[in-house]
């Protein structure tokens, strides 16, 4: 009777609110994303999926609550870029990525968008290239804080193409984009959803996406990627996903994966993610695992070469 109980619980699961962690403030797009999420998920699941802000740490605050949360598929997190890549730049951890989280589903992923201001020299990725070789170091790349998307983009890029660029980091991309406006910094390698309103408007000029293929985004479908503009081989991507606590039942997970499908499908979701820039995947947990250890051992080479801290 005992072992009968999991599945008993699993088979009337929800009877009570779903909370899902984001692990920023509220406005920003990792909310934006889970707040449309959530409306469809709680009209499938029959209960309401409540939006829990836990910012701070990089991320590691409010993945921790869901950590420590207990494994009944009752507490989610919407987890990003800084999921994989935690462990690589913060030496200790309130816990074990590997084993303290249970995947779900990948919901998408966005390109980052190599911008410069409209007056810039540099209009392609290889006249950045060529003033980067003739300036070692002189060139400066903006980015929201060690270890973001933005930051880490700017290192790989330097390693591919051997250059020396000098990174400037910010309290948020905010700030950092604020000062590539000003003329303070040169480039960054900005996520598609901190820009694409300065890039409609004609305030910033876009030179390439980091995905391996050009966006489907309208705003940034004629915009090259990095790798066809010369550097072979160039991928970076900011992507959200579904996290529960390890050893929540596979039955609870699939149902969980099976109302987030319904989600990303909708009509207000597709609307939301085209201005996010994001490509819809929604696949199986077992995928979204794959996928996300495949981050992990990718950005820790980047993060051990470039020698990369969270301070």
């Amino acid at each position: 009777m005992g072992a009968l109980a999991p599945a008993a619980n699993a088979a009337a699961f929800p009877e009570k609110p779903i909370r899902l962690v984001v692990p920023f403030a509220p406005g920003g797009g990792t909310d934006l994303i889970a707040r449309t999420m959530g409306v469809t998920m709680s009209q499938d699941l029959g209960q309401p999926v409540i939006i829990d802000n836990k910012p701070g740490g990089g991320t590691i605050i409010g993945s921790d609550t869901v950590a420590k949360s207990a494994p009944d598929g009752y507490t989610m997190v919407m987890a990003t870029f800084a999921h994989a890549v935690n462990p690589s730049i913060h030496a200790k951890l309130p816990y074990a990525t590997d084993k303290a989280f249970a995947p779900v589903m990948l919901v998408g992923q966005s390109p980052n968008v190599l911008v410069v201001r409209p007056d810039s020299p540099y209009k392609t990725v290889q006249d950045l290239i060529a003033a980067a070789k003739a300036k070692p170091g002189k060139i400066s790349f903006a980015s929201q804080g060690p270890g973001t998307s933005a930051h880490l983009a700017g290192e790989l890029f330097k390693s591919l193409a051997k250059v020396d660029l000098n990174h400037i980091p910010y309290r948020g991309a905010g700030p950092a984009i604020t000062d590539l406006l000003g003329g303070q910094v040169d480039v960054m390698f900005a996520t598609a959803s901190a820009v694409g309103t300065l890039l409609e408007n004609g305030k910033l000029r876009a030179i390439a996406v980091t995905t391996a293929k050009r966006s489907a985004s309208p705003g940034l479908a004629k915009v090259p990627t990095i790798a066809e503009s010369g550097v072979p081989g160039y991928v970076a991507e900011s992507w959200y996903g579904l996290f529960v606590p390890a050893g929540t039942p596979a039955p609870v997970i699939a149902r969980l994966n099976a109302a987030a499908r319904k989600a990303v499908q909708t009509e207000a979701f597709r609307k939301r993610a085209e201005t996010e820039g994001l490509e819809v995947s929604a696949g199986t947990p077992e995928e979204f695992g794959r996928y996300v250890r495949a981050e992990e051992v990718r950005w820790s080479r980047v993060v051990k070469e470039a020698r990369i801290t969270a301070e």
